[in-house]
């Protein structure tokens, strides 16, 4: 299991081993063009492909991608309904291209509220890159963290029923065995596009020592050139957990 932040101290290097990415501002960048919001979301799939393949030519391990989250359902019906389809889309279309470049995907969340097609689409999709390994990709979708928590919390005591009567006996790796990415690291890095400033859900329990990037960049403008920016700032970041600097460096640097 992936080793946690916050009881050992995780290997890192100058390139982020997981990032992890909340796609914001879709809807702004259509409607600063006088284009509808869907247009933007149509738009932002060209930036997954460069993020895919930018992380893999960068050494990137790990790619997490919150496409919906489960809070969008109160979205309008029409951008909800687009955003369904452009999924079905995108697994149409782009897994022969995972395949290709050696990538394992992975789709984590609440998927029972999606449509037969869709939910079959992803288990194909899924089943068919199963062996791929030169990248994880993850797309989060109908995903909460708090949702990830509380399903985490369930299950475990589902498998562990005894836990109800002696408490003292769970602890965050027994936990953390049961949460929807059990099986990557914890990210490195955290990028938001679009100017908010907030985790909005996303990761909560994974994102403790995660470095947060924030970008203004709208997602579609989102490209090879502001990913590997994003590379650049996390590469000058000095990552403690909890230590001081000279830990870390191993001098009496303060």
């Amino acid at each position: 299991m992936a080793i946690s932040s916050t009881k050992d101290v995780p290997n890192t290097s100058a390139t982020p081993e997981h990032v992890a990415i909340i796609m914001d501002g879709n809807g702004r960048w259509a409607s600063q063009r006088f284009l509808p919001r869907t247009a933007g979301h149509a738009k932002g799939v060209q930036s997954v492909r460069r993020a895919v393949e930018t992380c893999g030519n960068a050494g990137v391990r790990y790619l997490t991608l919150f496409a919906f989250s489960s809070e969008n359902w109160r979205r309008p019906a029409d951008e909800v309904s687009l955003l369904m389809r452009l999924f079905v889309q995108a697994l149409e279309r782009e897994v022969s291209r995972l395949q290709e470049q050696g990538v394992r995907l992975r789709v984590v969340g609440d998927l029972s509220p999606f449509e037969p097609k869709l939910q079959e689409l992803i288990l194909q999709a899924q089943e068919s890159t199963a062996q791929n390994d030169a990248l994880h990709l993850t797309i989060a979708a109908n995903y909460g963290g708090r949702w990830d928590i509380l399903q985490a919390t369930r299950r475990m005591l589902a498998a562990h029923p005894e836990l109800a009567a002696h408490p003292d006996q769970l602890d965050e790796q027994l936990l953390s065995n049961y949460l929807s990415m059990a099986w990557a690291p914890e990210p490195d890095l955290f990028i938001r596009t679009g100017g908010e400033q907030r985790i909005s859900n996303f990761l909560i329990w994974q994102l403790a020592y995660t470095e947060l990037f924030f970008t203004d960049c709208y997602w579609p403008d989102f490209g090879e050139a502001e990913l590997r920016q994003a590379f650049d700032w996390y590469s000058t970041r000095e990552r403690r957990f909890g230590r001081t600097s000279a830990q870390v460096y191993g001098s009496a640097k303060t």
